[in-house]
């Protein structure tokens, strides 16, 4: 079957620090919430358990996965709860042992007791996780949600698969793969994000179109704002020194400024040598991740591990290649980075439980690449070769987090991934596509089939790599 998949579905705003361990399982309580409603019984509700399988429950408590699942059984919306709220609504239900499920009803619920950290994993999916009400006639009633990566929820019987196929019809210009979406691109004259703008058309407004991607950009925006103006140590154990803080101290100066535009503005009047451009563009991606860590808001770009690469690679564009850009490229650049990420997500996978970090910060490489890419003037050949060069040198990446936690090494492999996605841009620009060798296809193909080679030690489990070599106490 193939999958319609939106420009919104792989550039969502969320809460950190994980979209697969903290959106996904988050999303998951809500839909379970819906499935309660529709079948009559959620005010019969008298207790909720909810079991976690595989990597959700092997890396959960440093991803606040139990958190997410009793915010999401709470009523609570990731993308619009106030994050002062957060730390409240978790000590309450601490505290006195009462969760308000759906924000109507009160039941019991024991944090320690009621959510069950299984090691076993689901033949499924690693990220497996089942909720059980039970009603006061003693009756009960599951479901079991797999977080595939990226905030997506699915379940096994895929029952919305019908109702995905005919959303897909809707597109004038379906695409399953890179070669596809080339050829669109020869046949109608038109760039990529011309051709993915034709397809959100199909589902929403131009008007809804551009409001939602400037409010996805605002946030990256502010999100990096905040990151760069946020000291102290991060949460979690790993007593984690937040450093987008003094780097950005340093790099701006006395620069007078009271908003995230006219920050964005100053940095612009700052210098603009290499070594102040890979200091810059490593600030962005660290204060993103560093604001996730910390249970921030952030977009989901295509995951929150590697939320950090596009907004600090098009934060790049905008204050050092293009002082007169404003929201027509960020429009273009967010579409043929969503593009980019949902044909990743048809060929392989976004999940880091699946694929280890190539599919989470890999991923984003290639989608930042190929949107800088486009936005300075490469042709939809050459912006699809950056893509490939971007994953090329990401093949292989293992997910092996310090403490479980979405800190070590994932904050800095942003930066890296930055960088990394400049110079394939960089790259394909001074290349001519008729002389490439390993076509985005394959090389998608290729990530998938080390995906499924991979040690499972290596899949975010942290129980290989750093996440053993490194421990706590020598944090």
């Amino acid at each position: 079957m193939e999958e319609c998949i939106s420009v919104f579905d792989m550039l969502k705003i969320g809460v950190g620090p994980s979209s697969s361990h903290t959106l996904g399982p988050w999303r998951a309580a809500e839909r379970f919430l819906s499935e309660l409603r529709a079948n009559d019984k959620f005010e019969l509700v008298n207790s909720i358990q909810v079991d976690l399988y595989g990597s959700l429950s092997l890396t959960g408590k440093g991803h606040a996965t139990d958190l997410a699942i009793m915010l999401g059984l709470s009523g609570q919306d990731p993308e619009y709860i106030p994050i002062q709220n957060i730390e409240s609504i978790i000590s309450a239900i601490k505290e006195k042992h009462i969760l308000k499920l759906g924000n109507e009803i009160e039941i019991p619920f024991f944090f320690e007791e009621d959510i069950i950290f299984n090691r076993n994993f689901l033949p499924f999916h690693a990220n497996g996780l089942t909720f059980t009400a039970s009603f006061l006639d003693t009756s009960e009633y599951s479901s079991t949600y797999y977080s595939i990566g990226g905030g997506f929820v699915v379940v096994e019987e895929r029952v919305n698969a019908k109702k995905k196929l005919q959303i897909k019809c809707a597109f004038p210009f379906p695409i399953q793969n890179a070669d596809e979406l080339l050829n669109y691109t020869l046949n109608l004259n038109k760039s990529i994000s011309e051709v993915v703008y034709e397809n959100e058309k199909s589902m929403r407004s131009e008007e809804d179109i551009h409001h939602e991607l400037i409010r996805i950009w605002s946030t990256m925006l502010e999100c990096m704002y905040i990151g760069c103006h946020s000291e102290g140590i991060l949460p979690g154990g790993l007593n984690v020194r937040r450093r987008a803080f003094d780097m950005h101290q340093h790099l701006i100066g006395s620069a007078h400024y009271d908003s995230p535009q006219s920050w964005l503005e100053q940095i612009r009047l700052t210098e603009v040598k290499f070594r102040q451009i890979l200091k810059w563009v490593s600030c962005f991606a660290l204060a993103v991740n560093e604001v996730n860590a910390a249970l921030g808001r952030v977009v989901t770009a295509p995951t929150n591990g590697s939320a950090g690469v596009i907004p600090a690679v098009l934060m790049y564009y905008l204050v050092i290649e293009n002082h007169n850009a404003g929201e027509k490229e960020i429009i273009q650049f967010l579409m043929v980075a969503g593009e980019i990420g949902s044909i990743f997500k048809k060929g392989s996978t976004i999940s880091a439980a699946m694929g280890g970090c190539q599919a989470e910060i890999g991923v984003s490489s290639a989608m930042a690449a190929a949107a800088l890419c486009e936005l300075m003037g490469g042709t939809p050949a050459q912006v699809l070769m950056a893509a490939e060069i971007a994953m090329e040198h990401h093949l292989g990446l293992t997910c092996d987090p310090v403490g479980g936690l979405v800190q070590i090494p994932c904050i800095e492999r942003n930066t890296m991934g930055a960088i990394k996605a400049i110079n394939a841009a960089e790259l394909a620009l001074e290349t001519d596509p008729k002389n490439a060798k390993v076509p985005l296809d394959k090389v998608i193909d290729t990530m998938w089939q080390t995906a499924k080679d991979m040690n499972n030690k290596y899949k975010e489990t942290s129980e290989g790599g750093l996440a053993v070599a490194v421990n706590m106490a020598d944090c």
